[in-house]
């Protein structure tokens, strides 16, 4: 399941929120990754997440394959819209 959201959080992707989404990402079985320009990163992985520069407004592709794909995409991307 893909999805392209849009960041629209108040503040930038530092070091406190991304330990967040990498530790939500990981609460699901699906591999769930990330694709932003030419990027493509794992959302389990702290160093990949850090890699990327999500500032409000930032477009996003949320890519999840697995058992529970769709609740890995809609509670990733309620987090990104909060």
């Amino acid at each position: 399941m893909r999805k392209d959201v849009v960041v629209q959080m108040d503040t930038s992707m530092e070091a406190t929120p991304v330990a967040h989404l990498v530790s939500l990402a990981n609460q699901f079985s699906s591999r769930v990754y990330f694709e932003m320009d030419t990027k493509k990163v794992n959302a389990k992985s702290i160093m990949g997440m850090m890699s990327l520069v999500l500032i409000p407004g930032t477009k996003v592709t949320v890519d999840a394959e697995g058992d529970d794909e769709e609740k890995a995409v809609q509670s990733i991307e309620a987090f990104l819209t909060k």
